[in-house]
């Protein structure tokens, strides 16, 4: 047979290699997919609520390190028992059926009990396809690299819970990662410093630096940023991480835009931020673009191009109806950034670590609204405070020698 290998991306999320089997003598074929980057920073956990067969034809990126779930069924396909792939919903669950269905004959044979009752499961699983009642599918994935497509996009899915998360120190060994313990540098060396490691460089992969640097934002806190540049390629990028603690409230930041100069405000966008648009009926959620020190005009300018590099409104895998939708959202965003049009840009950060710059500092801004608030519940679950505890630690670990 034939092997072909494709790196294509996948939209509103990363690069892939699908690599595709075919066998002319008995028609076989089959397809798996390999993560073309890097493992993330968090891992990724995508709940779906599945209420329709629309639902069913959705994309899948599972990775071989993630494990998919149908709490309904109590069903669980674990981490490491299947190749990766690129498939739809309705494609996961043929797979199992069809990994379930491949020994029954030897089980009827040895133990009919045990056959009867994956027969039944089988039923149920091939139920779940015509979606007679909603179900729900998870996928958890420690390596931050699987996804699941998002049909409203650039709008948020109602339907679809995105949650990024801290790896455990036994997700983090079982993907083969091991932190390396080095000498802790004063702040006054970082702040008077610049830092320069090597990398490769996230489009080319070929050697590259990357530049930190500690930086005191008037008005607001400490912030790292970082910047690497790539000599081969040319592709630069930065990444802005909070230098400082998790406030202990949430921070809202609403600005009206009504003047082409608001383009100019500068922003630090962190990776726990979500931004909005009410006009335009966008959401960005946490975790997009990552961590931001930029303008204003910078960040919508990403926004766009995060929306213009979409592969399924290109060639053959476009629909009409999904590429004009899109084009109408770009036209929107650039009436905004040449300031043609008045809208609200809201960031709600729950680390309350994000800043929109005053430019009546420190006088108020009668455009600017900040609002601070209290955590819920499912916030501090995101943000790994429920369980941290930073009093009587001490104790406890001695009495518990």
């Amino acid at each position: 047979g034939v092997t072909r290998l494709l790196l294509t991306r996948i939209p509103f999320f990363k690069e892939i290699i699908v690599s595709s089997f075919a066998c002319d003598s008995c028609s076989w074929s089959n397809t798996e997919i390999q993560s073309a980057g890097r493992i993330q920073e968090q891992g990724v956990r995508y709940t779906l609520a599945v209420t329709s067969r629309q639902d069913m034809n959705r994309e899948v990126v599972k990775t071989d390190c993630a494990t998919a779930r149908i709490p309904e069924l109590d069903f669980e396909i674990p981490a490491f028992t299947q190749k990766g792939v690129l498939t739809t919903i309705e494609g996961i669950i043929d797979r199992a059926v069809a990994g379930l269905e491949q020994d029954q004959p030897i089980r009827r044979a040895t133990d009919e009990e045990v056959a009867r009752k994956i027969d039944e499961f089988i039923s149920r699983l091939k139920q779940l396809k015509e979606v007679h009642s909603s179900f729900t599918f998870v996928i958890d994935d420690p390596s931050g690299n699987s996804f699941v497509e998002n049909p409203c996009a650039p709008q948020k899915d109602e339907a679809l819970v995105v949650t990024h998360y801290r790896r455990t120190p036994q997700q983090a060994a079982m993907l083969g990662l091991e932190l390396e313990e080095r000498p802790a540098d004063s702040v006054e060396d970082l702040r008077n410093e610049v830092l320069q490691f090597n990398t490769n460089c996230p489009e080319c992969n070929a050697p590259a630096h990357t530049n930190m640097k500690l930086v005191q934002i008037p008005h607001f806190k400490e912030v790292i940023i970082m910047a690497t540049n790539c000599d081969s390629c040319g592709h630069r990028t930065n990444e802005v991480k909070s230098g400082g603690a998790i406030e202990p409230q949430g921070t809202r930041i609403t600005l009206r835009i009504t003047d082409p100069s608001d383009m100019t405000r500068d922003i630090l966008k962190s990776e726990t931020c979500s931004v909005e648009i009410p006009e335009l009926e966008f959401e960005l959620g946490m975790g997009a673009l990552g961590g931001k020190f930029t303008t204003l005009e910078g960040l919508l300018k990403d926004i766009g191009e995060l929306v213009e590099r979409n592969p399924f409104t290109l060639g053959d895998s476009s629909t009409p109806s999904k590429a004009q939708k899109l084009q109408e959202f770009l036209g929107k965003l650039r009436e905004v950034i040449e300031g043609k049009t008045k809208a609200r840009f809201i960031m709600d950060d729950p680390a309350g670590n994000s800043y929109l710059q005053n430019v009546y500092a420190p006088e108020e801004d009668p455009e600017l609204t900040v609002e601070h608030y209290e955590r819920t519940f499912e916030q501090n679950e995101d943000l790994g405070l429920n369980d941290m505890k930073t009093e009587g630690y001490e104790a406890e670990g001695a009495s518990g020698r």
